[in-house]
């Protein structure tokens, strides 16, 4: 895990806060572009300052991340070759100093280059701006679970069926994904096993480590339920 350079107070790490989407599933092509442009409307009705889900990021700290995410991948290998850091600090410095609504355009317009397609757009970006734009309203007062389409919610079962397998690989038992009268999905085998009940998005949610205030239950065995609490603890909202 790796650190973005502070501003203020010394962050976590960044994939610690903002666990980077695998390749896993496409998405609907359009998912990726409307909760892009979501997520921006939100930012700029709630604000630079108001806080998200991610560990002391506010909203400001997440749009840069994701305007560096977009179109500076010297920035992003910075966070793991030493030499780099000090360009790293730069050119987060430089982009969080931004007017906000600049800021917030510039990562409305999205990424240059091959991640303008379509295709590609919605193959690496439509998990992670759904789980960022929900990363700001869940952690304001007054959020409710959106209702989305159901395209959407397709899109997010099939992501969370392959990253389920990664993110719940230390869980130390089984776990089954089940969606309320529909389809479920083993993504870890084992003897024991516990499944975990929600909404696609909730599910995905809860495999992003959002834990806290993904609608999602744990059933099975008192001991068995236990193990798999002590592996993934829910974490107090930041």
């Amino acid at each position: 895990m790796v650190s973005p350079p502070p501003r203020g107070a010394a962050r976590r790490g960044w994939h610690d806060a903002a666990m980077t989407t695998p390749p896993a599933a496409p998405g609907h092509r359009d998912d990726a572009r409307r909760e892009r442009d979501a997520l921006c409307d939100t930012a700029s009705r709630v604000g630079p300052d108001a806080p998200t889900l991610c560990a002391g990021w506010d909203v400001r700290d997440l749009l840069v991340h994701l305007a560096v995410r977009d179109n500076r991948p010297d920035v992003v290998l910075g966070e793991t070759v030493p030499p780099l850091r000090p360009h790293r600090d730069r050119v987060w410095a430089e982009l969080a100093a931004q007017p906000f609504e600049d800021l917030v355009q510039r990562v409305r317009s999205g990424p240059r280059g091959p991640l303008r397609l379509p295709a590609l757009d919605a193959l690496v970006n439509s998990a992670e701006f759904f789980v960022h734009h929900e990363d700001v309203l869940r952690a304001q007062e007054g959020w409710a679970p959106r209702e989305l389409p159901p395209g959407q919610a397709a899109s997010l079962w099939r992501t969370v069926r392959v990253l389920g397998r990664v993110a719940y690989r230390r869980a130390g038992v089984g776990v089954v994904l089940v969606t309320p009268g529909g389809p479920r999905a083993v993504v870890r085998s084992a003897p024991d096993a516990v499944s975990l009940t929600g909404d696609p998005a909730e599910l995905l949610l809860h495999a992003f480590g959002r834990r806290s205030r993904a609608r999602v239950r744990v059933d099975g065995a008192p001991a068995v339920v236990q193990r798999f609490r002590e592996a993934f603890p829910e974490q107090p909202p930041a």
